[in-house]
């Protein structure tokens, strides 16, 4: 149960380590699809990349997921206001995110959203684009211009784009991203949940060093593990190495302070961390008495527990004085 609150992208190097956590999308997606349905947040696009659960899921995952969606909006919403959307978004290891499609419903698409994955999950994400109207609709409804380019393992249009590359080699990812218009110039919020984990130290040390030098000014947002040195964080592991996913990340998951240290260590100039149970406390309240009336939690102790062993991130670089070391819950 502990480990159902996590995502893509394990990178620790082997075929065999890529391949389980390929498999923790699925499983992320899938619990994300379950908690809307009954009722915890609106996602109309979740249904067209995911079954539903053919389980219940617990309530205690329910919950978790609702704090990790709302509280990376709220991040990203304050970093589009401050930017009056004039800005670009690169979700890293972006798996079946639905977060574009949600954006363009509020009227609230940055200049260009990119999203970043293994060619095995993106070829599957442009499949279930190109088969399913309501998610090419708007797609098309926001391209403007000649040039629209899709095959197998890459799309790219004026407001959206997905390729794959791999996040360990940070030329690579960079090169890529330029071919699809990214703009280095442009105000950029980046994304990572759950993917620095499962990179070394030296790989996720190495690809935020490249996006705080690159860009001007920048924020990103990091949703991870934190407090693993504990008991209850030696079980997650324990259940995540039975599924042959090792977290080779982990180092920098040990407190609160050592993900700040390690933002701040490359080339951020501000860095919070707070775990999951601050972000739920920061959440619009009334929201949150609704969703605690849709299910009896038996377990509050096992929610506090796995909500103090996730944390959001948030970084800022900030050049041209935009007020982003402001931006917070």
């Amino acid at each position: 149960m502990a480990t159902a609150v996590r995502d893509t992208l394990c990178f620790a190097g082997s075929e065999e380590a890529d391949e389980a956590v390929r498999g923790t999308c699925e499983d992320a997606s899938i619990c994300k699809r379950f908690a809307v349905s009954i009722g915890y947040w609106k996602d109309p696009y979740i249904q067209y990349f995911v079954r539903q659960a053919k389980e219940r899921k617990a309530p205690e995952i329910n919950r978790g997921y609702y704090a990790r969606v709302h509280g990376v909006s709220q991040l990203l919403k304050a970093f589009l206001k401050k930017t009056e959307c004039n800005c670009q978004i690169i979700n890293l290891g972006a798996g079946l995110d639905t977060m574009f499609w949600r954006l363009k419903d509020e009227n609230l698409l940055p200049k260009k959203y990119f999203e970043v994955d293994f060619p095995m999950i993106v070829a599957r994400k442009i499949y279930n684009i190109k088969s399913k109207p309501p998610l090419s609709k708007p797609i098309m409804e926001s391209h403007s211009g000649e040039s629209f380019l899709i095959d197998a393992h890459s799309l790219d249009s004026s407001r959206y784009a997905i390729l794959a590359a791999d996040l360990r080699d940070a030329a690579e990812l960079e090169e890529k991203l330029k071919k699809f218009n990214m703009d280095i110039q442009l105000p950029t919020l980046l994304i990572a949940e759950c993917v620095l984990v499962y990179m070394t130290p030296e790989q996720s040390a190495s690809l935020l060093k490249w996006a705080a030098n690159t860009f001007q000014a920048a924020m990103v947002i990091n949703y991870e593990q934190v407090n693993m040195v504990d008991r209850f964080g030696q079980i997650m592991i324990e259940n995540l190495q039975r599924r042959q996913c090792s977290l080779a990340g982990v180092e920098a998951c040990k407190s609160l302070e050592s993900q700040r240290e390690r933002l701040l260590l490359n080339g951020w100039e501000t860095a919070n961390a707070i775990d999951m149970m601050k972000v739920y406390s920061y959440l619009p309240q009334a929201d949150v008495k609704r969703v605690e009336g849709l299910e009896f939690l038996d377990e509050k102790e096992l929610l506090e527990q796995l909500m103090q062993h996730y944390c959001i991130c948030w970084a800022t670089k900030d050049s041209c004085n935009l007020g982003l070391s402001n931006i917070t819950f």
